[in-house]
C-alpha cells in the first residue's frame, strides 16, 4: 500500500460513493441501520484525523527550528518571510478577483429558491482582525502545542530557531535533537498513511449515507460552476509555477497529488499536512524552506477558501436579488483580503469570514445557509486547492532562493528531511545545477 497509495486512496474513494450510496438508499440495512454506518463511517475518518493531528506540532515544532538552526543566517530568514507574504499576497488579489469574476459570469446566485427549507447555520464565531493579530502570539507554547495551533508554534519556533543561531556550538544538541524529531515524524508519518485510504472511504461515504447523490444534483450548477473556477485557479497557479520553474512545475503535480487527493477526500488541510513535507522532501525543496512556508501558507495563502468567500459572498446576494455596484464589490475583495488571513485561527473557517462579510455589508446572513448543505463538497475543492497553492509557492520561493535539489522519485521508500551544516542556507545541500544556474 505504501507504494501505490495515490492508487489505494482512489479506491477508497470510489468505495465511499458506492457504499455511502449503497446506506442512504437502505441497501444495507440488513447489516445495520443507518445510524450505525454513520458512526462506523466517521469513526474511520476521526481515527485518521486524530492521528494526523497528534503529528502536526512536533512536525511544525521539529522543522521549523531544524531549517532556521541550519539557515544560519537571520538574514536569509527575513528575505525568505518578505518573499513569501509578497507571494501570499498577490495569489490573494488573484484568488478573491477571479472568484468575483466567475459569480459575476454565471451568476448561480439569480432565480435560487431562498424560500426553501435549509439547514441551521448554528453559532458562527464573530471575526475581529485584532483578536486574530493578539491570538497569533502564544502565551504558553506548551497550550499552543495541545491546541494544535499552528500559528502561535510558528512564532516559537521561529524565536526558538533564531535562538540556536545566535548559541552556535552550544545549542548543537538541541539542534540535533530537532533533526532527530522531525526525522522520527517522517517515520511515523509513514505508518499513519497506510491508514490513509480507509479514512478517506468513510469521510466519502459518511457524506454521501446523510445526503444522497440526489443532493449534487440539486446544486449541481453551484457546483458545476465553482468546480470550473478553481480549474481555472489550477491553471493561473501552475502558471505563475512555470514562469519560474519551467517544466518542473508540472512535475510537482505528480509529486503532490497524494496530499492533494488526501485533503480534497478528507476536506481537511491538516491531514494533508505531513505528507505534503514528505513530498516536497522528494521534490528537492529542502526542509530549511519548506519547514517556513508550509505553516505560513496553511495560515495566509488558503488560495481554494478565498475564492469560494468571495464566490459565496456574491452568491448569496444574487439569491435575494440584491444588485452591488463594482464599487461595492471591490470593497468586498479589499475587506476578504484582510479578513481571510484570520481564518485558520477560528472554527468554521470560511464559513465566519461569509458571515463576517455578509453583516458588514448589511447583506442577510443567514444567507449562508443556502450553501450549508453542500458545503461539504464545496470544502473539499477548496480545500485541495489551498494544498496545490502552497505547494506551488514553497517550490516558488525555493528557486527564487538558489536551493532546488534534484528530484527523487516520488514513490520513494526513504524519508530523510534534509539536516547539513550551515554555510549561507546552502551548505551540505545537494543543488540541481540545472534549477540554479
Amino acid at each position: 500500500m505504501s507504494k501505490h497509495l495515490t492508487a489505494s486512496i482512489m479506491v477508497g474513494m470510489v468505495l465511499g460513493i458506492v457504499v455511502g450510496w449503497m446506506v442512504n438508499q437502505g441497501l444495507l440495512s440488513g447489516l445495520a441501520d443507518a445510524e450505525h454506518w454513520a458512526r462506523f463511517f466517521q469513526m474511520l475518518s476521526t481515527i485518521f484525523l486524530n492521528l494526523i493531528k497528534m503529528l502536526v506540532a512536533p512536525l511544525v515544532l521539529a522543522t521549523i527550528v531544524s531549517g532556521l538552526a541550519h539557515m544560519a543566517d537571520s538574514s536569509a530568514v527575513g528575505r525568505i518571510g518578505f518573499r513569501a507574504i509578497l507571494w501570499f499576497i498577490v495569489a490573494s488579489l488573484i484568488s478573491i478577483s477571479l472568484g468575483l469574476v466567475m459569480v459575476n459570469l454565471f451568476q448561480p446566485g439569480v432565480g435560487v429558491d431562498v424560500a426553501a427549507p435549509t439547514q441551521a447555520i448554528g453559532e458562527v464565531k464573530k471575526l475581529d482582525f485584532y483578536e486574530f493579530i493578539e491570538h497569533v502570539f502564544p502565551k504558553n507554547v506548551v497550550g499552543a502545542m495541545a491546541d494544535n495551533n499552528v500559528l502561535q508554534i510558528l512564532v516559537f519556533a521561529l524565536f526558538a530557531g533564531v535562538g540556536l543561531t545566535a548559541l552556535r556550538e552550544r545549542g548543537a544538541p538541541l539542534v540535533r535533537a530537532a533533526d532527530t524529531l522531525a526525522e522520527l515524524m517522517l517515520e511515523i508519518t509513514g505508518y499513519v498513511m497506510r491508514f490513509a485510504p480507509f479514512a478517506v472511504f468513510g469521510a466519502l461515504a459518511n457524506v454521501v449515507a446523510k445526503n444522497g447523490l440526489g443532493i449534487l444534483g440539486t446544486y449541481a450548477v453551484l457546483l458545476g460552476e465553482f468546480y470550473l473556477a478553481l480549474v481555472i485557479l489550477w491553471a493561473i497557479l501552475l502558471f505563475a509555477g512555470w514562469v519560474v520553474l519551467r517544466g518542473r512545475a508540472f512535475q510537482l503535480v505528480r509529486y503532490v497529488r497524494q496530499p492533494v487527493l488526501i485533503a480534497f477526500s478528507t476536506a481537511s488541510s491538516e491531514a494533508a499536512m505531513p505528507r505534503l513535507f514528505e513530498q516536497l522532501d522528494r521534490f528537492g525543496i529542502p526542509r530549511r524552506i519548506s519547514g517556513l512556508m508550509i505553516p505560513l501558507g496553511y495560515s495566509f495563502n488558503l488560495d481554494g477558501s478565498m475564492m469560494y468567500a468571495s464566490f459565496a459572498t456574491i452568491f448569496i446576494a444574487q439569491a435575494y436579488g440584491i444588485e452591488l455596484s463594482l464599487g461595492t464589490q471591490i470593497a468586498i475583495l479589499l475587506t476578504l483580503m484582510i479578513s481571510s488571513k484570520g481564518i485558520a485561527a477560528v472554527p468554521r473557517a470560511s464559513l465566519v469570514v461569509i458571515a463576517a462579510t455578509l453583516a458588514m455589508f448589511d447583506l442577510p446572513a443567514e444567507g449562508i445557509a443556502l450553501v450549508l448543505a453542500i458545503d461539504q463538497f464545496l470544502d473539499m475543492g477548496r480545500t485541495a486547492t489551498n494544498v496545490l497553492g502552497n505547494a506551488v509557492a514553497t517550490s516558488v520561493i525555493t528557486k527564487w532562493e538558489g536551493m532546488l535539489q534534484p528530484m527523487r522519485d516520488p514513490e520513494a521508500d526513504e524519508d530523510i528531511a534534509p539536516s547539513h551544516t550551515p554555510e549561507e542556507g546552502r551548505q551540505g545541500l545537494t543543488l540541481d545545477p540545472a534549477a540554479n544556474p
